[in-house]
């Protein structure tokens, strides 16, 4: 499984692995404010989520581990995300349950003693031994304050020897929400979940749900390029543009669900993004493969990625007349297909 995980960096690091289709984010605007009556330094990016104080409501979001590079790679984002307050999620440590001394390469909570950092296990593995106890484990072996568990039905059926009894799956997830002592968030992993689905996992007790909708990674793309046969990858081919778009998940959500905390992640690309999720009703707002990138390349490239998008969110907040995180409402961002006529 490391050896996978290491083919994964590679690829998510070197390839073409964007979805054929856009976020749908383009498709919206924010309301400008020509007087904002307000300095600009006025703008604050302070917010909270899951009862958790931060600099700014950017996640860094799960990417790798359980390999060496993987290691150093999350140790830059930890010292990243604790230097400007922002929320981490590890990727996902299946496979540190199933090597303990691989837990290692997820362990940054030395580096970020302040961070809210989330665990990370693939929810299909309740259908394959993974118990409340291994749930535990894996939170507090890295001293998160909260499991994610992903969705990844796609990526299982077209990655060899994939997981793919997904039957049942609800009412273990539901199990898991009674039994734990920690909260935990549901997430897809770039194909978006719909209002219905998100309302079904409210109502089995999760404390928040990451849309992760399509317009990013595509991992039906990063599994195509690991295939062996042309058949294989002829099959996974069909899958390049699938998915909700971030922008209409996020809406459906927030409609079935207005009362939960919502993470929108999928091909967010800048800080006017950012701006637009959260008046689409996101309390976090997700980035994973920009912020790799840059991680890849140095920490001094990673920290100043993160300032570059920050300032834009300001500057957004700012031209909107928005001086809180809480003032990115929906009044101040529009359709712009309503505003045309189309």
């Amino acid at each position: 499984m490391s050896d996978r995980k290491e083919e994964h960096l590679e690829i998510a690091a070197t390839r073409d692995v964007r979805s054929r289709h856009t976020t749908g984010l383009e498709r919206y605007a924010l309301v400008p404010c020509a007087l904002p009556e307000m300095a600009l330094a006025d703008v604050s990016l302070d917010t909270s989520f899951l009862w958790h104080a931060l600099g700014a409501p950017l996640l860094i979001s799960a990417m790798t581990g359980g390999t060496s590079r993987a290691a150093d790679l999350n140790r830059r984002l930890a010292r990243a995300a604790q230097t400007l307050g922002l929320a981490m999620g590890l990727g996902s440590q299946r496979v540190a349950l199933d090597d303990p001394s691989q837990m290692a390469s997820f362990q940054v909570r030395d580096l970020a003693p302040d961070v809210l950092l989330f665990a990370n296990l693939g929810a299909v593995q309740l259908n394959y031994g993974m118990s409340v106890d291994d749930c535990r484990r894996a939170v507090e072996a890295v001293g998160a304050n909260a499991l994610v568990l992903h969705l990844n039905a796609l990526q299982e059926v077209i990655q060899p020897g994939g997981d793919t009894d997904f039957s049942g799956l609800l009412a273990r997830i539901e199990a898991l929400c009674r039994r734990m002592e920690y909260p935990v968030i549901v997430k897809e992993v770039g194909w978006g979940i719909t209002g219905a689905t998100a309302r079904r996992l409210q109502d089995a007790g999760v404390a928040a749900i990451d849309v992760a909708g399509s317009g990013g990674t595509s991992w039906s793309r990063v599994e195509g390029y690991r295939l062996a046969s042309e058949r294989e990858r002829e099959i996974a081919s069909a899958f390049d543009d699938w998915g909700l778009p971030t922008a209409q998940s996020l809406v459906q959500v927030r409609d079935a669900c207005p009362d939960l905390p919502l993470i929108a992640s999928g091909g967010i690309g800048s800080g006017v993004d950012v701006a637009k999720c959260l008046a689409l009703g996101a309390s976090l707002v997700g980035m994973a493969r920009p912020l790799l990138l840059a991680a890849l390349d140095s920490e001094e490239a990673l920290l100043q990625s993160l300032e570059v998008i920050l300032r834009q969110l300001a500057i957004a907040m700012f031209c909107t007349g928005a001086r809180t995180v809480d003032d990115l409402a929906p009044e101040r961002i529009y359709s712009r297909s309503a505003a045309d006529g189309s």
